[in-house]
């Protein structure tokens, strides 16, 4: 999908200025516009869905990128020392947040977890730097489905011996991932839930 020029020069850069409120709404309005799409799709999961989020379109977007950097900060406890997710859907994620936590002068670092030990090298799972023995790391999603995807982080990081309690995630597709999450004993939160996506989307007259 092609964004229009402006979004890119435009003098007003609102993803650095603005409020977290109207961070929030923007945002939301970005998600309608480039990611959200109807019709008749295969998800990862195997699930038939009459609607599809590609979320790589507002992640990896400049505004996007800030914005979603700025506001999942926000969510973190004071106390985490690395933020992590799953290839390839969290890569943009975590990368923002690890920038943006630079700038407001509470850097933290960013793990990217492989679907595959890589084959060569350290045949390492885990990309990024070494943590301490029981560090805190949160786990980042862009789309929660059903929960397997970041649960794959979660396990692979407990495994390297990190602490992680909690999930956070862009969107909730509210198809069973916030359930298993609590079944397993992980804390979830979530910045929008799909009855937000769908409901600005008809606000916005899709």
């Amino acid at each position: 999908m092609t964004y229009p020029t402006e979004t890119l020069t435009n003098s007003d850069i609102w993803s650095a200025t603005a409020d977290l409120t109207t961070l929030r709404y923007k945002l939301l309005d970005l998600f309608c516009q480039l990611a959200y799409q109807e019709g008749d799709f295969v998800l990862s999961s195997g699930q038939r869905s009459t609607y599809y989020i590609n979320g790589k379109q507002v992640t990896l977007h400049p505004q996007g990128a800030l914005a979603i950097g700025r506001i999942l900060l926000s969510f973190l406890p004071s106390d985490v020392q690395a933020v992590a997710g799953l290839t390839l859907g969290a890569d943009p994620v975590v990368t923002a947040v690890s920038v943006v936590s630079a700038y407001e002068k509470r850097p933290i670092p960013a793990l990217i977890i492989r679907k595959e030990a890589k084959g060569h090298g350290t045949k390492a799972y885990i990309e990024g730097p070494s943590l301490p023995e029981g560090a805190e790391v949160v786990v980042l999603e862009d789309v929660v489905t059903t929960g397997q995807s970041a649960m794959k982080a979660v396990e692979r990081l407990r495994e390297a011996g990190y602490t992680v309690n909690r999930v956070i995630s862009l969107i909730d597709r509210k198809q069973g991932g916030a359930e298993f999450y609590q079944s397993v004993g992980l804390k979830f939160e979530v910045v929008f839930t799909i009855e937000d996506l769908q409901q600005r989307y008809r606000e916005l007259g899709n």
